[in-house]
């Protein structure tokens, strides 16, 4: 009965395919989205308390930077600025040629925005390395490495996906048009980074 009613259905027009219900592109909603969407706010939310912590501190003190801290060069991180919300526009366009159906190209401009992620970890290190601070020197040395450090580790999640997203690139079709969950995602949470960073850079750099 039930296979009579299956081919019954097939001939009436009534019958999906699994694969065409489950594609959002066939007007069904993407609770992957959805859910990677939630994930961000609830990021979103431990940011925003530490920012808030920081501005609070900020009006606590007679004085910020407290006395005796030493000022942040701001060549580095003015560079790796650059470098972060550059790569945004660089993995657009490795979003853009997957709905092309170009997994090369796909491939090549989410290789370039790895190779600048890794340029800003290694920026950030090397500001570490030099700094003339430590976590511990003031309240403001502790916040400004809480900060930097919490979204440095978002960095590498980021990197991870991006590296993800490439390894599966090399399979034939993993990735298409109409199939390309993965690179959305890993292209949302890097803006996502994108800009906490320059609500960071803007809050710890420009204004302290």
């Amino acid at each position: 009965m039930q296979g009579s009613a299956l081919n019954n259905a097939k001939l009436t027009g009534e019958y999906q395919p699994v694969e065409a219900v489950n594609d959002h592109h066939h007007g069904h909603p993407d609770h992957r989205m959805f859910g990677m969407v939630l994930f961000l706010v609830a990021e979103s939310s431990i940011f925003l308390g530490l920012f808030s912590a920081f501005l609070y501190y900020r009006t606590l003190l007679p004085v910020w930077p407290p006395a005796g801290s030493p000022e942040l060069e701001l060549t580095l991180p003015t560079i790796n600025t650059i470098i972060l919300v550059a790569s945004s526009f660089v993995m657009h366009m490795g979003q853009k040629a997957i709905k092309n159906n170009n997994n090369s190209g796909l491939q090549f401009w989410f290789g370039i925005t790895a190779l600048m992620g890794i340029a800003f970890l290694a920026g950030q290190g090397y500001e570490y390395y030099h700094a003339e601070f430590g976590l511990k020197t003031n309240l403001f040395t502790s916040a400004f490495y809480a900060l930097t450090g919490f979204h440095g580790l978002h960095v590498t999640f980021g990197l991870l996906l991006i590296l993800g997203v490439l390894w599966r690139s090399r399979q034939s079709g993993h990735y298409s048009s109409s199939s390309h969950f993965g690179v959305e995602a890993a292209e949302l949470y890097w803006h996502f980074v994108d800009v906490v960073w320059i609500i960071l850079f803007l809050l710890v750099y420009i204004l302290s």
